[in-house]
């Protein structure tokens, strides 16, 4: 991506204008408000089912759409000119997860969120805004840096996601100084990979990339806001936690 492991660069390099609509910056934000859009609507409905006590229902729910969202993801960074048709399907799978995922820390934790919602959108135009300035470049050093550091999360996802199915779920996660500092950290490696898909949109346009790039670069972005909205609401749990 860029750095992104959903977007890559070569993506952008290896395409050819098959379309006579080329890529456009605007395209790509109505895509992906299209994609937030989705998201939200089945976040408040798979919400909805979790309110009216169907916890069972829910559960399944939720476990079919994290495996759905999961193959959806890797077609759609394997394939981009499905980008159209699987980004929207992503969504729909994304959304359904957020709603159950928010209902339940909601229960535990009052107003907490809106709280990671609002720290999202912050982050996501904070990020903007020092993207703009020039304040922060994707040049090839940044970009290797947040490679090395999101692959590596996803490293430390898997061994805890192994530990769990034996047993030994990881337990770093539990309101410690430890736990609240490896939070952080994955906090702000997500938040530098919307640098990255900043510039994925912005080389695209700029290459007169094919139009269903725009999906693409939506795609990407909307994979970095829920994962980041999913590590501030464990962030937020874990000070809630501490009180």
């Amino acid at each position: 991506m860029t750095s992104n492991p959903m977007l890559r660069p070569s993506v952008i390099e290896n395409t050819q204008q098959l379309d006579a609509k080329p890529m456009t910056i605007s395209g790509a934000i109505n895509k992906t408000l299209i994609l937030l859009t989705i998201v939200v609507v089945c976040a408040v409905l798979s919400w909805g089912l979790c309110a009216q006590g169907l916890t069972d229902k829910a559960n399944v729910l939720l476990i079919g759409s994290a495996i759905g969202g999961l193959v959806l993801a890797i077609i759609t960074s394997f394939n981009p000119t499905t980008s159209n048709i699987t980004a929207p399907a992503y969504a729909i799978c994304e959304g359904l997860a957020v709603g159950v995922i928010s209902y339940a820390y909601g229960a535990m934790f009052d107003g907490i969120v809106f709280q990671a919602v609002g720290i999202t959108i912050l982050a996501l135009f904070t990020m903007l805004f020092l993207y703009k300035s020039k304040a922060i470049q994707a040049t090839p050093t940044f970009r290797k840096v947040i490679l090395i550091s999101t692959f590596a999360i996803m490293i430390f996802y898997l061994i805890g996601f192994i530990g769990s199915l034996i047993g030994h779920p990881m337990t770093i996660f539990n309101g410690s100084l430890l736990g609240i500092g490896v939070s952080v950290a994955i906090c702000i490696i997500a938040a530098l990979n919307f640098v990255l898909d900043f510039d994925f949109i912005e080389q695209g346009s700029r290459n007169l990339a094919p139009s269903y790039l725009e999906w693409y670069g939506a795609f990407g972005l909307l994979v970095t806001l829920i994962w980041l909205y999913f590590e501030v609401l464990r962030l937020l749990a874990q000070l809630n936690q501490r009180d």
